[in-house]
């Protein structure tokens, strides 16, 4: 089963310096048909000033996993790591028993536009940590480039989560056909982030999600004239 969640569905807010679209209830969007799914609680679709951001504030007890698609986002918290996070990046912030951290747009001349991503924990008071890694832009094209999963892999270095999901992106070219297994039992989320998708033959548009359940296998399409960007998640 696949259910659709277009784009113009979303929540909305507008704070002049923060133009954020929420897939779920999030802040004074409050919509109870669409509280998660699975265990993905959060994905916001923020853009935000040059200059701008969020001061300092408190988490516990959330995966926060972040995914730059244009600009650079200045992140500080209270365990000491001061960072910029950029296109084809990926970080990942266990809350755990608690953690107060700020982001902010690093440039004072361009937007940053990123994902904000929160899947709850396996189990509460966790110790937090931090993790960033980069990759390749070619690693993700045409194919499934894993970003979180919840153990290390030998493989593809990815962030790893407290939490039985999967996090990958694919970046698919005009006419482009990627597959993805899913375990039977499982539950899926798609977003796409950029650009226009085919899922099993229905058209995603940019900002268009899907949350899937009894599925074994899914089968996407890049738009004939400018491809797209998708974000899947396997869950439990």
């Amino acid at each position: 089963m696949i259910k659709i969640r277009k784009s113009e569905e979303r929540g909305h807010g507008d704070r002049g310096w923060l133009n954020a679209h929420y897939s779920f209830s999030f802040a004074d969007y409050y919509d109870p048909a669409y509280m998660g799914f699975s265990a993905l609680r959060v994905l916001n679709d923020d853009r935000i000033a040059p200059g701008k951001g969020f001061g300092p504030h408190a988490h516990r007890d959330m995966e926060i996993i972040t995914y730059v698609l244009e600009g650079g986002l200045l992140h500080r918290d209270s365990m000491g790591e001061q960072h910029i996070l950029v296109p084809n990046e990926v970080q990942t912030m266990s809350a755990g028993n608690g953690i107060v951290h700020s982001e902010f747009n690093a440039s004072e001349k361009e937007p940053v536009h990123s994902i904000q991503i929160w899947i709850e924990p396996r189990a509460e008071d966790l110790a937090p940590s931090y993790q960033q890694i980069a990759f390749p832009p070619a690693e993700k094209r045409g194919r499934f480039r894993l970003l979180a999963a919840p153990e290390r892999s030998d493989g593809e270095r990815a962030t790893v989560i407290n939490q039985d999901a999967r996090l990958y992106v694919a970046e698919l070219a005009p006419g482009e056909t990627v597959k993805q297994a899913l375990v039977p039992g499982r539950h899926a989320w798609v977003q796409v982030v950029r650009g226009k998708v085919s899922l099993h033959g229905q058209l995603l548009n940019e900002g268009d999600g899907a949350a899937i359940s009894g599925e074994t296998e899914l089968s996407f399409v890049g738009d004939r004239r400018e491809g797209g960007e998708i974000l899947l998640f396997d869950l439990p």
